[in-house]
Order: structure tokens, then C-alpha cells, then sequence
């Protein structure tokens, strides 16, 4: 997870209304979605359309998409360096879709983040502060006929990386219920709901969840109490 440097946020919403328009132009003209049914592995890009989950079955029943961002590589663990073969965010991930009814579609950078921890910092800092919008790779998800969305990324200096902005804003999310998912060194949900707020126009902001990336592995009470709280569609 890469620690906040209290970097000051900012805001273009002129380029936001742009790049919505073009994005979701090229969303319509791509009928398929890389959409896989919830489980402890991750899905890749060019996977085929899931069938239906269970979750659409009873009209009382909510639909649910996880869209999550994870990266792997060198990471800040308490102070020092760990190389994690599976990024702190996709653990509670997994964790969050063995235990309700989803859908699953994993956000990859077009131009893979650097395995290298200080190497991420610095390109991160830089997307900030040029208000970036780095690339999706492969097609985006459709949206149509989800209740619900958990968007689930790391804090990276105090807010979610700027790839989320790329992926809220490229999408119409009005009617839907938005869960922020976190895992962080020290800034919780950071600006998410600000930020989810300002991407997503006419969507609610729900409970979020935040977990310590050191404590990823170990948060199954946490993830379970927070499911509980939220209502969402247990298996």
C-alpha cells in the first residue's frame, strides 16, 4: 500500500464531463463485459460474460457487482517493504465474493503500475497532480440491471488511485447503491465517498469498508460484521 503524502486534491470537472461522454461512447459500442461469477480466484481480462448469478433470481433480491483494483508487487508493510503475490485489496476482495452472490470485474491499468514500491509512489504522485485518467485495460462492465456496486481499491496518498476515476467516470451509475471497499496504511476510506460522490452523479454513497493492508489476511470478522451491517446477498 503506498503511505499519504498529503498531496492536495484536485478537481476538473469540465475534463470529467468530456471524458464521460467519450467513454461511455466506446462502452456502447462494445456489447460484451469482462464479468466473472464471484470466487476466490481472480478474473482475467478477455473472460466471457458470466450467466446470470443467483442473485437475480427473487424481485426482493439485490444484483451486486464487485469491481475491484489490486496490485501486487513490492509493498509498505509497517514501516518496511513486502513483495506480495496477491495485492493487499484483492484479499478482502475474495473474501467479500465467497460469501455473497456477485459479479466480479477486476480494473487493470492499460500501462501495468511498476512492480517496484518507490517507482509506483512516484508515478502515482504524478497522476495526482495532472488530475491523470490512466487507461482501463479491456472492456468495461455494462451496468444494467446491478442494484448494487462494492469498488474496492487501495489508498494510495489519501485517496483511491486515480484509475477509479478513470473507471466511476467512464460509467453511468444513477439509481445504484455505491460501496467503497479500502485497504489502507493509514487513511481509511480516504476521500472515497467525496470522491465516489463527485464521479458517480445520482448514485448513494453507502457504508464503506476499510482494512488495514498489514491485517488483510486475518480480516474475516471485519468483512463478515460489515456484510451483516449492509444487507448485501449472502450465499
Amino acid at each position: 500500500m503506498i503511505t499519504p503524502q498529503h498531496l492536495a486534491d484536485t478537481a476538473l470537472p469540465s475534463r470529467r464531463t468530456v471524458l464521460r461522454g467519450t467513454l461511455l461512447s466506446a462502452t456502447a459500442a462494445l456489447s460484451a463485459t469482462y464479468l466473472a461469477a464471484c470466487s476466490s480466484s481472480s478474473p482475467r481480462p478477455g473472460t466471457p460474460t458470466s450467466s446470470p448469478s443467483a442473485a437475480t433470481t427473487g424481485s426482493n433480491v439485490k444484483r451486486v457487482l464487485l469491481a475491484y483494483f489490486s496490485r501486487p508487487g513490492e509493498n509498505y508493510s509497517y514501516g518496511g517493504r513486502t513483495d506480495l503475490k496477491v495485492g493487499n485489496t484483492e484479499v478482502p476482495a475474495n473474501k467479500i465474493g465467497s460469501r455473497i452472490t456477485c459479479d466480479t470485474y477486476r480494473i487493470q491499468a492499460a500501462d501495468p503500475y511498476p512492480h517496484d514500491y518507490d517507482a509506483t509512489v512516484q508515478r502515482n504522485v504524478r497522476e495526482q497532480d495532472t488530475d491523470a485518467r490512466p487507461a482501463v485495460n479491456g472492456r468495461l462492465p455494462l451496468l444494467d440491471g446491478y442494484d448494487t456496486i462494492l469498488l474496492a481499491s487501495p489508498i494510495w496518498n489519501v485517496r483511491a488511485p486515480m484509475i477509479m476515476t478513470t473507471f466511476t467516470e467512464a460509467l453511468d451509475f444513477r439509481g445504484k447503491t455505491i460501496h467503497p471497499v479500502t485497504t489502507y496504511a493509514m487513511s481509511g476510506l480516504g476521500t472515497t465517498e467525496r470522491d465516489y460522490a463527485a464521479s458517480c452523479p445520482g448514485a448513494t454513497i453507502a457504508e464503506g469498508l476499510a482494512v488495514r493492508g498489514e491485517e488483510v489476511n486475518d480480516a474475516d470478522t471485519e468483512v463478515e460484521a460489515w456484510l451483516r451491517r449492509t444487507g448485501l446477498p449472502a450465499r
